[in-house]
């Protein structure tokens, strides 16, 4: 620490600024670790960053010992400009526990300004606030459930035992004696974890294709709603913890499939602390600079947090041609299912050398390939959702599939059904790739909305015949200009005949009326298209709209439905 110090004395403090950008609890498995606790992202400007982590540190320390935190850990993560400063915590204690790190926080700044900090009364707020908080009937039953190998889950209202019909569920203020309740009633239920960044919405519904093709009563969650069996429970984004615990608390949940996004494991962290498997379809650069991940890198690192839901026997489920995955992998000590378009990928060779499980294509067929077991799972062709192997990006989400299937006990004659009995339409994954023909004319509706997506359904497009292709575009303002070079980039790999550039009038999002539309008009001539083929819309409807004017028998369009995605469904389905 003598370093510090030394730094402090030649540092000009009022060229520092720090702040505080964000303070929260986390709740489950995170970027960190496997354990709870809360995270405080903090803005550092001018100065050294890991010197004033080294006193928050120092400050957390202290505060955490004299509160007879003794057994919780510290840790940080440094990124240019900023850092995050996490502690573990009880997990009936996290409100407290961020007002720990924030007073850590205040006691650097006043360390570095020399200003005296009031450190009796600190923690004498900080033990009252503990002391409120406290729920010691919440802690016994948690380390109750981990003697007795049960699954634990809890939020500011309910805790829960067990997934499925023999969850049992109890007021957080009305918790029973652990003596009371009958541990060998409760049981478990086959638990998939899959994040993305593209592909995983698909994924999840197609394995629950397969869980049905099984006679199984699969619960789903999305960005989309949260189901069990056929019944919607719910509308909307679903993908963070509380769509997992609603769904693994629903009697009629016999397998569950969880879509876990990016946000909500920044935000929160796992929404559970144990699955049966995880995966990870592909990492790209999307969403960048939230949260301190500004790199491709750091969001490898990100989406990894998955595995924090698994042993090292589990079944870590990874794409064989995404290069971060390949790369952060080398790194890791689990158990790794790979995946890929390639017999001759050589991470799946590597793999079958070692004896190890991979699925992959060769001749235009999928195998699960572990030691000398070779199973032959179905053709490609046979799988609707690649669109006869034009749609290459679901190749990889039904290989996916077929390995995260066999991860939760599914044999290969189930497999091969649910992914012939899954069609891509609007009822099944709306938004995803749906498509729609008349009068000659071939539609696919997508949600695309980052350059490795675009790119996917751009040489989805390519690979149909056709005799004229037309891509619908648009973009939120907050993309910088670069991203909406890419995406323009992207979108081009279609070659298409004509583009419909359209305005995203709820997402402009700081940009100004027509900003984007004329960047994305730009970057367009700029690439190489004459004028005659770019038009403007209004809004995606009357870009559809125009759309289908222009088309003819033998086109093949993409609207890429970023909003107004049920109304152009609607338009579509009346032709």
């Amino acid at each position: 620490m003598n370093e510090v110090f030394a730094w402090l004395e030649q540092k000009k403090m009022t060229d520092i600024t720090l702040t505080i950008t964000d303070s929260r609890r986390l709740t489950g498995p995170n970027l960190f670790w496997n354990r709870a606790g809360a995270i405080l992202d903090v803005s550092i400007m001018n100065t050294d960053n890991e010197k004033v982590i080294a006193l928050w540190k120092k400050h957390c320390r202290a505060l955490l010992d004299t509160l007879k935190w003794n057994s919780e850990g510290i840790k940080s993560r440094a990124y240019a400009d900023g850092a995050s400063l996490v502690i573990s915590a009880p997990i009936d204690c996290l409100y407290a526990a961020t007002e720990v790190t924030e007073a850590a926080w205040q006691m650097t700044i006043d360390e570095i300004n020399t200003q005296p900090s009031v450190i009796k009364k600190t923690v004498e707020r900080l033990k009252s606030e503990i002391k409120k908080e406290q729920n010691p009937v919440l802690i016994k039953l948690q380390q109750a459930a981990y003697n007795h190998h049960v699954k634990f889950l809890t939020d500011d209202d309910e805790v829960s035992l067990g997934y499925g019909k023999s969850c049992q569920v109890f007021a957080i203020d009305n918790i029973p004696d652990v003596d009371e309740i009958k541990w060998n009633e409760i049981k478990d239920i086959p638990l998939a974890l899959v994040t993305g960044t593209n592909g995983k919405s698909t994924t999840v519904r197609l394995a629950s294709a397969v869980a049905k093709a099984a006679g199984k009563s699969c619960g789903i969650t999305s960005t989309d709603y949260i189901r069990v069996g056929d019944e919607v429970l719910d509308k909307g984004d679903y993908s963070g913890p509380g769509g997992a615990r609603t769904l693994l608390r629903h009697p009629n949940t016999e397998v569950a499939i969880l879509e876990v996004a990016r946000g909500g494991m920044l935000r929160r962290g796992l929404g559970v602390n144990q699955a049966t498997t995880v995966l990870i379809t592909n990492v790209a650069e999307d969403h960048l600079g939230e949260y301190g991940i500004n790199t491709l890198a750091a969001m490898v690192e990100a989406k990894f947090t998955i595995r924090q839901a698994i042993n090292k026997e589990q079944n870590l489920i990874l794409n064989a041609d995404d290069a971060g995955s390949v790369e952060f992998a080398k790194s890791l000590n689990n158990t790794i299912v790979w995946f890929s378009w390639s017999f001759d990928n050589p991470v799946i060779q590597k793999h079958l050398k070692q004896g190890a499980a991979v699925c992959y294509v060769r001749k235009d067929v999928i195998y699960y390939h572990q030691g000398v077991n070779c199973q032959e799972i179905i053709a490609v062709n046979n799988i609707p959702v690649t669109l006869g192997g034009a749609a290459k990006h679901n190749i990889h989400n039904a290989l996916a599939v077929v390995a995260l299937s066999h991860a939760l006990g599914f044999n290969r004659h189930h497999i091969a059904q649910g992914l012939r009995d899954f069609k891509n339409t609007p009822e099944n994954n709306p938004g995803r790739g749906n498509l729609f023909e008349f009068a000659g004319i071939k539609v696919i509706v997508d949600f695309a909305h980052n350059a490795h997506g675009l790119s996917q359904m751009a040489q989805t497009i390519s690979n149909m015949p056709a005799k004229r292709r037309l891509v619908l575009m648009g973009q939120a303002g907050d993309r910088s200009d670069d991203l909406i070079r890419g995406l323009v980039d992207s979108a081009l790999k279609a070659k298409p005949d004509k583009l419909i550039i359209c305005e995203l009038a709820i997402h402009l999002r700081g940009r100004k009326t027509g900003e984007v539309p004329q960047l994305i008009h730009q970057y367009a001539i700029e690439s190489g298209m004459q004028e005659q083929q770019l038009s403007h819309a209004a809004d995606t409807i009357e870009g559809t709209k125009k759309a289908l004017s222009w088309a003819q028998a033998g086109d093949v369009l993409l609207i890429l439905a970023l909003t107004n995605r049920d109304e152009i469904i609607s338009l579509l389905s009346s032709k």
